[in-house]
């Protein structure tokens, strides 16, 4: 058996790497799950390969012999957060483990937090024998505008190791989650030259990403979003203001989603690598996040 939640996408329970529930002999089976609005069940054979997650609900063919979804009970009980604030803007903190970059990693609240100057702080720390990572989101859409970050050096990051500014939408999967992303990391190619891009969602379509290098020290990234178009550019030091030197720019003008109910998130978590696996825990300052529409 294999069991897929939906709640923004459907996601394969419990967790990508732990797919197939075995069926005992006495015909009956069992599995825990987080929670859904729907739940779909499905008997397949032994070299269906399910997919950690999907836009649209599974149907039965193939490796797939019955597929039985059922609608959840009770009231919608969201993922509980943690408040922050940062910027002048209140933000919430991730609390539940999730794939996102093909591992299941813990996010701790207590990985996020701001200083005394302000400056936000998100951290990947062992806990429990597993890599616990950092996410804070906006608890509101802002809409088209121009987004900018100051962040800390970023060249220390190990290959396995992500920071990204992006936008989602959990439930807009008719235009893939309204993601856009700026990401630094090598995403655990320790030989690749470039250390960053800029994408627009989903990555894998021609001309959707543009990859770049990033030096060392403190930079600014600015994403401008309209109707049709996302600018991104990135600069040294702490302004993007006259005289910046910029290191990279891009702009999209194809696939770009519209504004709708997405939210800026800011993470720092961990992707799967076989070749160069995450030795230690790191650290990423944010000094400001700034809006302007």
């Amino acid at each position: 058996m294999v069991v897929y939640a939906h709640s923004g996408p459907w996601w394969v329970q419990p967790w990508p790497d732990r797919p197939f529930i075995p069926i005992r002999a006495d015909s009956t089976w069992s599995t825990e799950t987080h929670l859904g609005f729907e739940y779909a069940a499905l008997l397949v054979e032994p070299d269906y390969r399910p997919l950690p997650t999907m836009d649209v609900p599974p149907t039965q063919g193939g490796p797939v012999v019955v597929v039985k979804i059922v609608k959840g009970t009770g009231p919608p009980q969201f993922a509980p957060t943690k408040p922050l604030k940062f910027s002048g803007y209140d933000w919430e903190i991730r609390t539940i483990a999730s794939d996102k970059g093909g591992m299941n990693n813990l996010y701790d609240p207590d990985n996020a937090w701001t200083d005394a100057g302000g400056a936000l702080h998100l951290q990947i720390k062992k806990k429990a024998g597993r890599w616990a990572c950092a996410e804070i989101f906006l608890n509101r859409g802002l809409g088209y505008g121009t987004y900018e970050v100051t962040v800390h050096d970023t060249f220390h990051l190990e290959p396995a190791a992500v920071f990204s500014m992006f936008t989602f939408d959990e439930w807009a999967n008719e235009e893939n989650y309204r993601a856009m992303d700026l990401e630094i990391s090598r995403f655990g190619d320790a030989a690749s030259k470039n250390n960053a891009q800029y994408v627009i969602q989903p990555f894998y379509i021609a001309g959707n990403l543009f990859a770049f290098s990033v030096p060392s020290g403190t930079l600014t990234h600015v994403m401008h979003w309209e109707s049709g178009r996302a600018s991104f550019k990135t600069f040294r030091g702490r302004s993007s203001g006259i005289g910046a030197r910029v290191v990279s720019e891009h702009e999209f003008t194809s696939g770009v989603p519209s504004a709708g109910q997405a939210r800026i998130r800011l993470i720092l978590y961990v992707v799967a690598s076989n070749k160069n696996p995450l030795q230690k825990g790191s650290e990423v300052v944010v000094e400001r996040f700034e809006y302007l529409p």
